[in-house]
Protein backbone atom coordinates (compact mmCIF):
# COMPACT_ATOMS: atom_id res chain seq x y z
CA UNK A 1 0.00 0.00 0.00
CA UNK A 2 1.37 3.38 -0.96
CA UNK A 3 1.27 6.43 1.25
CA UNK A 4 1.14 4.36 4.43
CA UNK A 5 2.04 7.33 6.58
CA UNK A 6 -0.88 9.30 5.14
CA UNK A 7 -3.33 6.53 6.03
CA UNK A 8 -1.82 6.12 9.50
CA UNK A 9 -2.12 9.81 10.29
CA UNK A 10 -5.63 9.93 8.80
CA UNK A 11 -6.67 6.95 10.93
CA UNK A 12 -5.28 8.57 14.06
CA UNK A 13 -7.03 11.87 13.35
CA UNK A 14 -10.36 10.22 12.45
CA UNK A 15 -10.28 7.88 15.47
CA UNK A 16 -9.29 10.74 17.73
CA UNK A 17 -12.09 12.97 16.41
CA UNK A 18 -14.71 10.24 16.84
CA UNK A 19 -13.42 9.53 20.34
CA UNK A 20 -13.55 13.25 21.09
CA UNK A 21 -17.21 13.66 20.09
CA UNK A 22 -18.23 10.43 21.85
CA UNK A 23 -16.44 11.39 25.04
CA UNK A 24 -17.88 14.90 25.04
CA UNK A 25 -21.39 13.50 24.53
CA UNK A 26 -21.02 10.99 27.35
CA UNK A 27 -19.47 13.45 29.77
CA UNK A 28 -21.94 16.23 29.03
CA UNK A 29 -24.91 13.90 29.54
CA UNK A 30 -23.54 12.35 32.71
CA UNK A 31 -22.50 15.69 34.13
CA UNK A 32 -25.85 17.26 33.31
CA UNK A 33 -27.66 14.28 34.83
CA UNK A 34 -25.58 14.49 37.99
CA UNK A 35 -26.03 18.24 38.34
CA UNK A 36 -29.82 18.22 37.70
CA UNK A 37 -30.93 17.05 41.16
CA UNK A 38 -31.42 19.08 44.32
CA UNK A 39 -28.63 18.59 46.80
CA UNK A 40 -29.41 16.18 49.64
CA UNK A 41 -28.94 18.88 52.27
CA UNK A 42 -31.41 21.16 50.50
CA UNK A 43 -33.90 18.31 50.24
CA UNK A 44 -33.68 17.85 54.00
CA UNK A 45 -34.27 21.57 54.47
CA UNK A 46 -37.42 21.45 52.30
CA UNK A 47 -38.65 18.39 54.23
CA UNK A 48 -38.10 20.32 57.47
CA UNK A 49 -40.10 23.29 56.15
CA UNK A 50 -43.00 21.03 55.09
CA UNK A 51 -42.91 19.03 58.36
CA UNK A 52 -43.23 22.13 60.50
CA UNK A 53 -46.04 23.45 58.32
CA UNK A 54 -47.81 20.08 58.59
CA UNK A 55 -47.43 20.06 62.39
CA UNK A 56 -49.00 23.53 62.66
CA UNK A 57 -51.76 22.47 60.27
CA UNK A 58 -52.58 19.30 62.22
CA UNK A 59 -52.63 21.27 65.49
CA UNK A 60 -55.17 23.64 63.95
CA UNK A 61 -52.84 26.60 64.58
CA UNK A 62 -53.77 28.62 61.52
CA UNK A 63 -52.18 31.80 62.87
CA UNK A 64 -48.95 29.96 63.56
CA UNK A 65 -49.07 28.37 60.10
CA UNK A 66 -49.59 31.79 58.53
CA UNK A 67 -46.64 33.23 60.44
CA UNK A 68 -44.43 30.25 59.49
CA UNK A 69 -45.27 30.61 55.79
CA UNK A 70 -44.52 34.34 55.95
CA UNK A 71 -41.22 33.58 57.67
CA UNK A 72 -40.28 31.23 54.86
CA UNK A 73 -41.25 33.82 52.23
CA UNK A 74 -39.00 36.39 53.87
CA UNK A 75 -36.16 34.00 54.55
CA UNK A 76 -35.97 32.33 51.12
CA UNK A 77 -37.40 35.24 49.08
CA UNK A 78 -39.83 32.92 47.34
CA UNK A 79 -43.48 31.90 47.10
CA UNK A 80 -44.84 29.40 49.71
CA UNK A 81 -48.35 28.03 50.24
CA UNK A 82 -50.32 25.19 51.81
CA UNK A 83 -53.29 24.11 49.66
CA UNK A 84 -56.02 21.49 49.48
CA UNK A 85 -57.01 20.94 45.85
CA UNK A 86 -60.61 20.00 45.14
CA UNK A 87 -60.91 17.83 42.07
CA UNK A 88 -64.45 17.27 40.85
CA UNK A 89 -65.20 14.71 38.23
CA UNK A 90 -67.91 15.13 35.61
CA UNK A 91 -69.88 12.87 33.31
CA UNK A 92 -69.55 9.96 35.71
CA UNK A 93 -65.71 10.01 35.67
CA UNK A 94 -63.96 8.27 38.56
CA UNK A 95 -60.43 9.02 39.84
CA UNK A 96 -58.35 5.91 40.38
CA UNK A 97 -56.53 5.38 43.64
CA UNK A 98 -53.21 5.30 41.76
CA UNK A 99 -53.91 8.73 40.31
CA UNK A 100 -54.89 10.12 43.69
CA UNK A 101 -51.64 8.85 45.21
CA UNK A 102 -49.49 10.27 42.43
CA UNK A 103 -51.32 13.55 41.91
CA UNK A 104 -49.13 16.61 42.54
CA UNK A 105 -49.51 20.35 42.10
CA UNK A 106 -45.74 20.78 41.67
CA UNK A 107 -42.62 18.67 41.33
CA UNK A 108 -41.35 16.19 43.83
CA UNK A 109 -38.07 17.23 45.41
CA UNK A 110 -36.33 14.08 44.16
CA UNK A 111 -37.24 14.71 40.52
CA UNK A 112 -34.81 16.02 37.95
CA UNK A 113 -34.60 19.80 37.55
CA UNK A 114 -34.00 20.97 34.00
CA UNK A 115 -30.93 23.21 33.98
CA UNK A 116 -32.02 25.12 30.90
CA UNK A 117 -35.33 26.48 32.37
CA UNK A 118 -35.04 30.14 33.39
CA UNK A 119 -37.70 30.03 36.14
CA UNK A 120 -37.46 27.88 39.21
CA UNK A 121 -40.04 25.08 39.52
CA UNK A 122 -42.67 24.74 42.27
CA UNK A 123 -41.81 21.90 44.66
CA UNK A 124 -44.67 19.86 46.13
CA UNK A 125 -44.46 18.01 49.48
CA UNK A 126 -47.71 16.17 50.38
CA UNK A 127 -48.87 15.93 53.98
CA UNK A 128 -49.71 12.60 55.58
CA UNK A 129 -53.43 12.96 54.80
CA UNK A 130 -52.62 12.69 51.09
CA UNK A 131 -54.69 15.69 50.12
CA UNK A 132 -52.90 18.69 51.63
CA UNK A 133 -49.87 20.04 49.72
CA UNK A 134 -46.98 22.17 50.88
CA UNK A 135 -45.95 24.18 47.82
CA UNK A 136 -42.78 26.27 47.52
CA UNK A 137 -41.06 27.82 44.55
CA UNK A 138 -37.56 26.38 44.73
CA UNK A 139 -35.27 29.02 46.32
CA UNK A 140 -32.54 30.23 44.06
CA UNK A 141 -29.82 29.10 46.47
CA UNK A 142 -31.13 25.54 46.25
CA UNK A 143 -31.31 25.37 42.49
CA UNK A 144 -28.93 22.70 41.12
CA UNK A 145 -26.44 23.39 38.33
CA UNK A 146 -24.95 26.54 39.82
CA UNK A 147 -21.69 25.98 37.90
CA UNK A 148 -23.28 24.34 34.90
CA UNK A 149 -22.26 27.14 32.49
CA UNK A 150 -18.60 26.93 33.56
CA UNK A 151 -18.70 23.14 33.50
CA UNK A 152 -20.29 23.12 30.06
CA UNK A 153 -17.59 25.46 28.73
CA UNK A 154 -14.95 23.23 30.28
CA UNK A 155 -16.39 20.16 28.59
CA UNK A 156 -17.05 21.87 25.25
CA UNK A 157 -13.74 23.80 24.95
CA UNK A 158 -11.07 22.68 27.42
CA UNK A 159 -11.65 18.96 26.97
CA UNK A 160 -11.48 19.09 23.13
CA UNK A 161 -8.30 21.18 23.36
CA UNK A 162 -6.76 18.63 25.72
CA UNK A 163 -7.70 15.67 23.54
CA UNK A 164 -6.53 17.38 20.36
CA UNK A 165 -3.24 18.23 22.08
CA UNK A 166 -2.86 14.54 23.00
CA UNK A 167 -3.58 13.51 19.41
CA UNK A 168 -1.08 16.08 18.16
CA UNK A 169 1.56 14.70 20.55
CA UNK A 170 0.89 11.16 19.33
CA UNK A 171 1.24 12.25 15.70
CA UNK A 172 4.33 14.32 16.49
CA UNK A 173 6.05 11.44 18.29
CA UNK A 174 5.10 9.02 15.52
CA UNK A 175 6.68 11.25 12.89
CA UNK A 176 9.53 12.87 14.81
CA UNK A 177 10.93 9.79 16.55
CA UNK A 178 12.34 8.27 13.33
CA UNK A 179 13.34 11.71 12.07
CA UNK A 180 15.42 12.24 15.22
CA UNK A 181 17.05 8.88 14.61
CA UNK A 182 17.79 10.02 11.06
CA UNK A 183 19.27 13.25 12.42
CA UNK A 184 21.53 11.35 14.84
CA UNK A 185 22.59 8.95 12.09
CA UNK A 186 23.41 11.87 9.80
CA UNK A 187 25.49 13.52 12.52
CA UNK A 188 27.41 10.29 13.14
CA UNK A 189 27.98 9.86 9.42
CA UNK A 190 29.26 13.43 9.12
CA UNK A 191 31.65 12.74 12.00
CA UNK A 192 33.22 9.83 10.13
CA UNK A 193 31.14 6.85 11.30
CA UNK A 194 30.45 5.44 7.85
CA UNK A 195 29.02 2.18 9.26
CA UNK A 196 25.94 3.84 10.74
CA UNK A 197 22.63 2.44 9.46
CA UNK A 198 19.06 3.45 10.24
CA UNK A 199 16.53 0.97 8.84
CA UNK A 200 16.97 -1.78 11.44
CA UNK A 201 16.40 0.63 14.32
CA UNK A 202 12.86 1.38 13.02
CA UNK A 203 11.68 -2.19 13.64
CA UNK A 204 8.58 -3.42 11.81
CA UNK A 205 7.51 0.04 10.76
CA UNK A 206 6.82 0.29 7.02
CA UNK A 207 5.91 3.67 5.58
CA UNK A 208 7.39 6.65 3.77
CA UNK A 209 9.84 7.34 6.61
CA UNK A 210 11.23 3.80 6.47
CA UNK A 211 11.65 4.28 2.72
CA UNK A 212 13.66 7.41 3.52
CA UNK A 213 15.73 5.40 6.03
CA UNK A 214 16.44 2.74 3.40
CA UNK A 215 17.51 5.46 0.97
CA UNK A 216 19.80 6.92 3.63
CA UNK A 217 21.32 3.50 4.33
CA UNK A 218 22.01 2.98 0.64
CA UNK A 219 23.57 6.42 0.33
CA UNK A 220 25.66 5.91 3.48
CA UNK A 221 26.94 2.58 2.23
CA UNK A 222 27.91 3.94 -1.20
CA UNK A 223 29.54 7.13 0.11
CA UNK A 224 31.26 5.23 2.92
CA UNK A 225 32.72 2.75 0.46
CA UNK A 226 33.89 5.54 -1.84
CA UNK A 227 35.55 7.45 0.99
CA UNK A 228 37.22 4.36 2.41
CA UNK A 229 38.42 3.35 -1.04
CA UNK A 230 39.81 6.83 -1.62
CA UNK A 231 41.59 6.83 1.71
CA UNK A 232 43.06 3.37 1.16
CA UNK A 233 44.16 4.37 -2.33
CA UNK A 234 45.91 7.48 -0.99
CA UNK A 235 47.59 5.50 1.76
CA UNK A 236 48.63 2.64 -0.53
CA UNK A 237 49.88 5.02 -3.19
CA UNK A 238 51.98 6.91 -0.66
CA UNK A 239 53.49 3.65 0.60
CA UNK A 240 54.26 2.50 -2.91
CA UNK A 241 56.00 5.80 -3.76
CA UNK A 242 58.53 5.25 -1.00
CA UNK A 243 60.29 2.42 -2.85
CA UNK A 244 61.10 4.26 -6.13
CA UNK A 245 62.03 7.37 -4.12
CA UNK A 246 64.52 5.35 -2.12
CA UNK A 247 66.02 3.96 -5.33
CA UNK A 248 66.28 7.44 -6.85
CA UNK A 249 68.00 8.75 -3.72
CA UNK A 250 70.49 5.85 -3.78
CA UNK A 251 71.25 6.60 -7.42
CA UNK A 252 71.64 10.29 -6.56
CA UNK A 253 74.09 9.46 -3.79
CA UNK A 254 76.22 7.50 -6.28
CA UNK A 255 75.99 10.27 -8.90
CA UNK A 256 76.85 13.02 -6.40
CA UNK A 257 79.98 11.17 -5.40
CA UNK A 258 81.23 11.42 -9.01
CA UNK A 259 79.85 14.94 -9.70
CA UNK A 260 79.56 16.73 -6.33
CA UNK A 261 78.98 20.20 -7.80
CA UNK A 262 76.44 19.26 -10.44
CA UNK A 263 73.55 21.76 -10.56
CA UNK A 264 71.11 19.29 -12.19
CA UNK A 265 71.85 16.74 -9.46
CA UNK A 266 71.27 19.37 -6.79
CA UNK A 267 67.90 20.22 -8.35
CA UNK A 268 66.96 16.55 -8.53
CA UNK A 269 67.90 16.18 -4.85
CA UNK A 270 65.58 19.08 -3.92
CA UNK A 271 62.72 17.64 -5.93
CA UNK A 272 63.21 14.20 -4.37
CA UNK A 273 63.22 15.71 -0.89
CA UNK A 274 60.06 17.66 -1.68
CA UNK A 275 58.40 14.51 -2.99
CA UNK A 276 59.46 12.54 0.11
CA UNK A 277 58.02 15.27 2.36
CA UNK A 278 54.81 15.15 0.36
CA UNK A 279 54.58 11.36 0.71
CA UNK A 280 55.21 11.52 4.46
CA UNK A 281 52.64 14.29 4.90
CA UNK A 282 50.10 12.35 2.84
CA UNK A 283 50.61 9.24 4.97
CA UNK A 284 50.22 11.29 8.15
CA UNK A 285 47.04 12.94 6.84
CA UNK A 286 45.61 9.57 5.75
CA UNK A 287 46.30 8.16 9.22
CA UNK A 288 44.62 11.12 10.93
CA UNK A 289 41.59 10.90 8.66
CA UNK A 290 41.23 7.10 8.92
CA UNK A 291 41.90 6.64 12.63
CA UNK A 292 40.42 9.94 13.91
CA UNK A 293 42.85 9.93 16.90
CA UNK A 294 42.76 12.37 19.80
CA UNK A 295 46.43 13.20 20.38
CA UNK A 296 46.11 14.66 23.88
CA UNK A 297 48.52 12.66 26.03
CA UNK A 298 51.53 14.97 26.42
CA UNK A 299 52.36 17.92 28.65
CA UNK A 300 54.61 20.54 27.08
CA UNK A 301 55.82 24.12 27.20
CA UNK A 302 54.69 26.03 24.11
CA UNK A 303 57.47 28.59 24.51
CA UNK A 304 60.18 25.92 24.41
CA UNK A 305 58.50 24.15 21.50
CA UNK A 306 58.26 27.30 19.38
CA UNK A 307 61.83 28.30 20.27
CA UNK A 308 63.24 24.98 19.03
CA UNK A 309 61.20 25.14 15.80
CA UNK A 310 62.27 28.72 15.09
CA UNK A 311 65.94 27.86 15.69
CA UNK A 312 65.74 25.22 12.95
CA UNK A 313 63.85 27.60 10.65
CA UNK A 314 66.48 30.34 11.06
CA UNK A 315 69.18 27.90 10.05
CA UNK A 316 67.18 26.78 6.99
CA UNK A 317 66.10 30.32 5.95
CA UNK A 318 69.08 32.53 6.81
CA UNK A 319 67.95 35.26 4.41
CA UNK A 320 64.75 35.89 6.46
CA UNK A 321 64.17 37.43 9.87
CA UNK A 322 61.96 35.70 12.45
CA UNK A 323 60.66 37.91 15.23
CA UNK A 324 59.43 36.20 18.41
CA UNK A 325 56.95 37.54 20.97
CA UNK A 326 56.74 34.77 23.55
CA UNK A 327 56.08 34.64 27.30
CA UNK A 328 58.66 33.06 29.55
CA UNK A 329 56.57 29.90 29.97
CA UNK A 330 53.30 28.59 28.48
CA UNK A 331 52.38 25.23 29.95
CA UNK A 332 50.04 23.14 27.80
CA UNK A 333 48.47 19.88 28.98
CA UNK A 334 46.58 17.16 27.13
CA UNK A 335 48.39 17.81 23.87
CA UNK A 336 50.93 16.15 21.56
CA UNK A 337 54.47 17.44 21.26
CA UNK A 338 55.01 15.71 17.93
CA UNK A 339 51.73 16.58 16.19
CA UNK A 340 51.57 20.18 17.39
CA UNK A 341 55.24 20.75 16.70
CA UNK A 342 54.92 19.42 13.16
CA UNK A 343 51.87 21.63 12.55
CA UNK A 344 53.62 24.80 13.81
CA UNK A 345 56.72 23.94 11.79
CA UNK A 346 54.66 23.51 8.61
CA UNK A 347 52.94 26.86 9.14
CA UNK A 348 56.21 28.71 9.84
CA UNK A 349 57.86 27.15 6.79
CA UNK A 350 54.88 28.18 4.68
CA UNK A 351 55.14 31.74 6.01
CA UNK A 352 58.88 31.88 5.27
CA UNK A 353 58.36 30.45 1.79
CA UNK A 354 55.92 33.20 0.84
CA UNK A 355 57.81 36.04 2.50
CA UNK A 356 60.34 37.80 0.19
CA UNK A 357 64.03 37.55 1.07
CA UNK A 358 64.94 40.05 3.76
CA UNK A 359 61.36 40.06 5.00
CA UNK A 360 60.17 39.27 8.54
CA UNK A 361 57.95 36.50 9.86
CA UNK A 362 56.47 37.30 13.29
CA UNK A 363 55.53 34.53 15.73
CA UNK A 364 53.61 35.64 18.84
CA UNK A 365 52.08 33.68 21.70
CA UNK A 366 49.66 35.04 24.27
CA UNK A 367 46.91 33.85 26.60
CA UNK A 368 43.37 34.99 25.80
CA UNK A 369 40.21 33.84 27.63
CA UNK A 370 41.52 30.47 28.81
CA UNK A 371 43.13 29.86 25.44
CA UNK A 372 46.62 30.10 24.05
CA UNK A 373 46.69 32.03 20.79
CA UNK A 374 49.61 31.64 18.41
CA UNK A 375 49.77 34.17 15.55
CA UNK A 376 52.20 33.56 12.68
CA UNK A 377 52.36 36.59 10.35
CA UNK A 378 54.20 36.68 7.02
CA UNK A 379 54.90 39.53 4.62
CA UNK A 380 53.65 37.77 1.53
CA UNK A 381 50.99 39.00 -0.90
CA UNK A 382 48.08 37.62 1.11
CA UNK A 383 45.08 35.75 -0.28
CA UNK A 384 41.65 36.86 -1.48
CA UNK A 385 39.19 36.57 1.42
CA UNK A 386 36.98 34.06 -0.41
CA UNK A 387 39.88 31.58 -0.58
CA UNK A 388 40.93 31.72 3.08
CA UNK A 389 39.13 28.49 3.92
CA UNK A 390 40.11 26.73 0.70
CA UNK A 391 43.85 26.88 1.38
CA UNK A 392 43.37 24.12 3.98
CA UNK A 393 42.14 21.74 1.30
CA UNK A 394 44.76 19.23 0.05
CA UNK A 395 46.55 20.35 -3.13
CA UNK A 396 44.47 23.51 -3.44
CA UNK A 397 45.74 25.90 -6.14
CA UNK A 398 44.72 29.33 -7.37
CA UNK A 399 45.03 30.89 -10.77
CA UNK A 400 48.13 33.04 -11.18
CA UNK A 401 46.15 36.27 -11.25
CA UNK A 402 44.25 35.36 -8.10
CA UNK A 403 47.07 33.98 -6.00
CA UNK A 404 49.65 36.73 -6.54
CA UNK A 405 52.43 34.35 -7.62
CA UNK A 406 51.70 31.74 -4.92
CA UNK A 407 53.07 28.32 -5.84
CA UNK A 408 50.13 26.28 -4.52
CA UNK A 409 49.60 24.88 -1.04
CA UNK A 410 50.23 21.13 -1.38
CA UNK A 411 49.16 19.20 1.66
CA UNK A 412 51.11 20.94 4.43
CA UNK A 413 48.34 23.28 5.61
CA UNK A 414 45.73 20.51 5.39
CA UNK A 415 47.88 18.31 7.59
CA UNK A 416 48.60 21.18 10.00
CA UNK A 417 44.90 21.94 10.44
CA UNK A 418 44.08 18.28 11.11
CA UNK A 419 46.97 17.95 13.59
CA UNK A 420 45.85 21.07 15.48
CA UNK A 421 42.29 19.74 15.64
CA UNK A 422 43.57 16.37 16.90
CA UNK A 423 45.03 18.10 19.97
CA UNK A 424 41.79 20.00 20.61
CA UNK A 425 42.67 23.29 18.90
CA UNK A 426 41.61 25.34 15.89
CA UNK A 427 43.50 26.81 12.95
CA UNK A 428 42.29 29.67 10.76
CA UNK A 429 43.75 32.12 8.25
CA UNK A 430 43.17 35.86 7.85
CA UNK A 431 44.70 38.72 5.91
CA UNK A 432 46.73 41.39 7.67
CA UNK A 433 45.50 44.91 6.96
CA UNK A 434 48.94 46.12 5.92
CA UNK A 435 50.17 43.15 3.92
CA UNK A 436 50.58 39.45 4.39
CA UNK A 437 48.78 36.42 5.77
CA UNK A 438 48.16 35.55 9.42
CA UNK A 439 47.75 31.97 10.63
CA UNK A 440 46.11 31.73 14.07
CA UNK A 441 46.26 28.63 16.24
CA UNK A 442 43.91 28.53 19.26
CA UNK A 443 44.63 25.93 21.93
CA UNK A 444 42.78 25.26 25.20
CA UNK A 445 44.97 26.49 28.06
CA UNK A 446 44.88 25.16 31.63
CA UNK A 447 42.74 27.35 33.91
CA UNK A 448 45.72 28.09 36.12
CA UNK A 449 47.58 29.54 33.13
CA UNK A 450 45.40 32.62 33.18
Amino acid sequence: MKRRLLWKLSAIIVAGTVLLFWLIHILVNKTEQHMSFIDEAHQQTLHHYAAKAEQLYLNGDKAGLKDWLQTLRDKEDTWVAVVQPEIQTIAGSVLSEDFKQRFRLGRSIDWKIHLYFKTNPVMDLIFADGRTHFLITLPQRMRPGTYWLETNLLLQIALPMLLMAMISIIIYRHVMSPLRQLERATQQFSQGNFDVRLRNSLGARNDEITALAETFDGMAERIGNLIQSQRHLTSDLSHELRTPLTRIELALNWAEQHSPNSEPLRRIREECQQMRNLVEDTLSLAWLENEQPELQTDELDLTDLIDSIVDDARFEFPEHRIELKLPEHALLTHSSDRALGHAIENIIRNALTHTPEGGTVTVSLRSVAQQYRIDIDDQGPGIAAKYLDDIFKPFFRLGRASRHQYHGFGIGLSLAKRQVEAVGGKLKASNIQTKGLRMTISLPAPVAAN
